[in-house]
């Protein structure tokens, strides 16, 4: 853990380098006067019902493990997605299984089960996104290439569950044929999180609620490419919306690296290099990067704090109920 805390800080001090390189930042944070309030205002307003929509979202992943009262739900979502920004390695994704077990009568294995479910249907969401904005737009060669990886991953993914769901007994075999071949440690980490990747995706196997909830995903990742359009109208850019999503898309492969805390760095190069695409200059790039990051974590923190008293979380107590899943998942395969 120790390691890639030290890599991803280095990571991002790389990162922080290459997007202010030959940009004037004083004169780039003077610019910043000129900013449209309004529409950064509509920008803050977005983000809040995108968050409000996360949790929604979650709540009918959950449901048939119990029903969750939506409060609740918005109000471990806000401290959730705070403990991701805030812990390193993105170790905060277990931030939300762990509260909502202590809320609920749901076991931390089952909700942990669920937020994989969320990524994968997340995953599913920015593809179809990404696939429209292929055929709308001439991108970068790279960018395609990227696209087209990205499609082969998420479909063999969305293969491989459809075959454990339908198939389970059969697919675990062949898996613990598989997982026999790996290092020990290695293999006993796969095999649980196999197990709450197929728990997870069981709840869902109702078609109307299974497509409701991806129709949700594909509305919560178009509604926050307005969110970054609405956010191009208070600079002032002559953007058109495919540039929103461009930049959406090129920023959730950037934070899904391991950073330091509060994605600095990554965010940044990201947005900046979303941005090049449609020649928008380094200074005005680097401008905007700066307020999208900082509105977006601030969002995030204040939401967090408000209900923060509210949930009480340990990450020494999150490590210790991982490791318990995991103990569990062993004692099950003895």
């Amino acid at each position: 853990m120790n390691k890639k805390v030290i890599a991803g800080i280095i990571l991002s001090i790389i990162l922080v380098y290459l997007s202010i390189k030959g940009v004037d930042v004083r004169n780039s944070l003077h610019n910043l006067k000129n900013i449209n309030l309004f529409y950064v205002a509509v920008f803050i307003i977005i983000v809040v019902f995108v968050q409000f929509l996360r949790s929604y979202r979650w709540g009918l992943i959950l449901s048939p493990f119990q029903k969750i009262k939506q409060i609740s739900l918005f109000s471990v979502t806000s401290v959730g997605f705070l403990a991701i920004a805030a812990f390193p390695a993105r170790m905060g994704e277990l931030a939300r299984p762990y509260l909502i077990a202590q809320k609920s009568g749901i076991k931390f294995s089952s909700a942990l089960g669920t937020i994989i479910v969320e990524r994968v249907l997340d995953g599913l969401s920015i593809l179809a996104i990404a696939m429209i904005m292929l055929l709308l737009t001439d991108l970068p060669s790279w960018m395609i290439k990227s696209s087209i990886i990205f499609a082969i991953f998420t479909l063999a993914i969305l293969l491989c569950i459809i075959f454990l769901i339908l198939r389970r007994e059969a697919a675990l075999k062949f898996i613990n044929l598989i997982l026999s071949k790996l290092p020990g440690k290695l293999a006993h980490k796969l095999d649980g999180l196999i197990h709450h990747l197929i728990d997870g995706f069981s709840i869902i196997t109702n078609v109307k609620i299974l497509f409701y909830i991806l129709f949700l995903s594909f509305f919560i990742w178009l509604i926050n490419s307005l969110a970054i359009y609405t956010l191009f109208m208070a600079f002032s850019f002559s953007l058109p919306l495919i540039a929103a999503i461009v930049v959406m898309v090129v920023l959730l492969v950037g934070i899904a690296i391991p950073t330091a805390p509060g994605y600095i760095g990554n965010w940044h190069f990201a947005c900046i290099l979303g941005l090049s695409i449609f020649s928008m200059s380094r200074p005005d790039a680097f401008s905007f990067a700066l307020v999208y990051h900082f509105l977006s974590i601030a969002i995030v923190v204040f939401l967090g704090l408000t209900f923060l008293p509210f949930n009480k979380i340990s990450f020494a107590d999150m490590i210790k109920r991982l490791n318990k899943v995991e103990r569990d998942e062993e004692i099950k395969k003895a």
